[in-house]
């Protein structure tokens, strides 16, 4: 083993434990999370014991953390992270008329997500309340849409930006044609 391979080891507990505190996961948490047990993932944390590859993976899928990127040494800021437009994961919301291509990563579900919204005709995407404070932000990028957020009801255009509660039912209907917005959701 190389030098540089045992500084990679030594980092590997710091930056297992910055991840899990960084999703706001408990040690519980994470062990439900990834099936190895919370004292197993609390030693490895502190340096004194190492984890097998195995063992690695299930902690690093139930970080959402990519296993090269955890040992990888370079700093985060040093790379820039592409999404093709042909990877982007999209959502068909079945028979309601619009397309959802999810741009935010999957680490981020639940805290700020992105997304890029088509609705064709008379499309209507319909949700249920979100987590407690939740709020969305949209902004038009074609067509107009009629916004519903709880009894509040607001038609917006192209360039137009609204911010409304997404803690209630609360809905976003294209009018006059198809559209597009780019969404925001913050939950806190």
């Amino acid at each position: 083993m190389t030098e540089n391979d045992d500084t990679i080891l030594n980092a590997l507990p710091a930056r297992l434990k910055e991840a899990r505190k960084s999703q706001g996961l408990s040690l519980d948490a994470i062990a439900n999370l990834s099936g190895v047990s919370r004292s197993m993932v609390s030693q490895i944390e502190r340096g004194e014991s190492s984890p097998t590859i195995a063992t690695l993976w299930n902690l690093t899928r139930a970080l959402n953390v990519d296993f090269a990127g955890l040992l990888d040494q370079a700093k985060s800021g040093d790379k820039i992270d592409v999404l093709k437009s042909a990877e982007v994961p999209t959502i068909d919301n079945r028979g309601q008329g619009c397309r959802i291509a999810i741009l935010s990563p999957p680490e981020e579900a639940g805290g700020h997500e992105v997304y890029d919204i088509s609705f064709k005709a008379s499309g209507v995407l319909t949700s249920q309340p979100h987590g407690r404070g939740s709020v969305e932000q949209l902004s038009v990028l074609e067509g107009r849409l009629r916004i519903t957020s709880g009894t509040a009801v607001s038609e917006v255009g192209v360039g137009d930006t609204a911010r409304y509660a997404a803690d209630v039912p609360h809905e976003i209907a294209a009018i006059d044609g198809p559209a597009r917005i780019f969404l925001i959701v913050k939950s806190t």
